[in-house]
């Protein structure tokens, strides 16, 4: 660090190559920050065999663990603008508000207590606009963070005012819901749905209905299966990518009637030549970007890349302009078995050099950060506790459950999505990741500020050196003048 500070003085490295350089570092050294806990309110009866979660401020006296949700957690969102507002569903359909600026020091330990909750359908009588099955996924209204939407097993859609944690309204699709996205860019509000039917589900929030259904030729007699599976692109607000049960990932263009513009294929490593668009070429309907179900995708921020990841295991990056499979490698490290729409990102537009992005991907027990380009792990953030965990079931008792990543949410300077935010928050919440888990917790990943670098660390060794020689050559002067050692301390 004091290498770089030195580089900098002297005019030989630029403002944004220190930013980018210092980001880089610290996007690499992201550890557990178990000194952040979320308290829904619910305890488990002891602590599971392995545990070393800590409790802080009041509970800090209980031999318990603190459960944000009780039947696990299955879903979250951050609003993109301030990132104070963090929203977190359940397996047991009740949704959570926390406020992350409850916290007034990031480097002392907090307990982050709900500042709204909305219970299951039928718990309460005020509750009857709530979920009656588990969340499957949250996200905030792409303008403004007054608002956020929850999909659920219950086959409903909903919009919710984030203030007053009231619904505003309620969309029913005939089927169970595992997805939905909604255009960071584009102003036509429409809602992409990715259901138990293979049909994707377009609902427009300024009408209150759904008006499109996007259906593929080649999903004659329903073959796609479930849609797990939809990202709007972030430069193109028209555009949209889906991934199904059936392999296929597919590119969409609302406007158009006929929608499918294109299927990625994991053999074509070349793609459109010429300088031809997407949409030109033939659609070859057996094309698949995966031998099983895709349920993550995700676009760079700049739009240059789709990723894709699907249960063959296997992580795909395309490049978006052409649709060629770059043959990123990612190894045998990646395990991805829910049926759930996977969360994973990118790290945002210039945290990182170009071409050098990273990828944060949940690994089922672990959280991969992994170049984006080359496939190779850069670290694995671990430390979640016990592998399995015991969790309470919605009708009563308890049953063990896998201690799974279900979701994960990136929060920078400013925004939990800005892509020019820092690393580390400027407020009093830290920025960093937060993660959901199976066993009902809610946890934080933050980046640590190291000390000196090699460089400064070889310095002080040879500054250590030094000093000991020279105590060395007085104690033998003095030795050989008195007769007797003298040892100076």
């Amino acid at each position: 660090m004091n290498s770089l500070l030195f580089e900098r003085s002297l005019g030989n490295l630029g403002p944004n190559v220190f930013a980018t350089l210092q980001t880089t570092t610290l996007l690499r050294s992201f550890a557990p920050a178990p000194r952040f806990c979320f308290d829904g309110g619910y305890r488990s009866p002891g602590p599971s065999e392995g545990s070393s979660t800590p409790l802080v401020g009041d509970a800090v006296e209980q031999p318990f663990l603190l459960w944000a949700h009780q039947a696990g957690v299955s879903s979250l969102a951050l609003e993109r603008f301030d990132g104070r507002i963090l929203v977190s569903g359940g397996s047991d359909a009740t949704i959570k508000l926390w406020d992350l600026e409850q916290c007034s020091n990031s480097s002392s330990p907090h307990l982050y207590r709900p500042i709204a909750s909305i219970p299951r359908a039928g718990d309460q009588q005020a509750s009857a606009s709530g979920h009656r099955f588990g969340i499957t996924h949250l996200s905030f209204y792409p303008f403004d963070s007054a608002a956020f939407l929850s999909s659920s097993y219950d086959h409903t859609l909903k919009l919710w005012s984030t203030q007053q944690a009231r619904v505003s309204g309620s969309f029913n699709l005939g089927a169970k819901v595992y997805t939905h996205a909604v255009s960071p860019i584009a102003s036509h509000l429409l809602v992409a749905c990715g259901t138990q039917h293979p049909a994707v589900r377009l609902v427009d929030l300024r009408s209150s209905s759904a008006v499109q259904s996007l259906v593929s030729p080649g999903q004659a007699g329903g073959s796609a299966g479930a849609t797990l599976a939809t990202a709007w692109s972030p430069v193109h607000e028209h555009v949209l990518a889906t991934g199904a049960v059936d392999g296929a990932v597919r590119i969409w263009d609302v406007r158009q009637s006929s929608g499918l513009v294109a299927l990625l294929d994991q053999e074509d490593s070349f793609g459109i030549q010429g300088g031809a668009e997407l949409g030109d070429r033939v659609i070859r309907f057996s094309a698949r970007a995966h031998a099983g179900p895709v349920n993550g995708l995700t676009w760079t921020d700049d739009g240059a890349f789709i990723v894709s990841a699907g249960h063959d295991r296997r992580i795909r990056v395309w490049d978006a302009a052409t649709g060629a499979n770059t043959l990123a490698s990612f190894g045998p490290t990646i395990r991805n078995s829910q049926l759930g729409s996977l969360t994973m990102f990118t790290s945002p537009l210039g945290l990182t050099a170009s071409q050098q992005e990273l990828l944060f991907f949940p690994n089922e027990t672990e959280i991969l950060v992994m170049d984006l380009h080359e496939g190779s792990i850069v670290t694995r953030l671990r430390g979640m506790g016990p592998s399995v965990s015991a969790i309470r079931a919605q009708r009563g008792g308890e049953r063990a459950v896998k201690n799974q990543l279900t979701s994960i949410v990136w929060r920078g300077a400013g925004g939990g999505g800005s892509s020019s935010g820092a690393v580390m928050g400027g407020t009093n919440a830290p920025g960093g990741i937060y993660s959901g888990h199976l066993d009902g917790q809610i946890r934080a990943w933050l980046p640590q500020l190291g000390g000196l670098d090699e460089e400064d660390k070889d310095i002080s060794q040879e500054v250590t050196v030094a000093h000991a020689k020279k105590r060395k050559a007085l104690d033998d002067t003095f030795r050989s003048l008195m007769g007797k050692q003298i040892t100076f301390s």
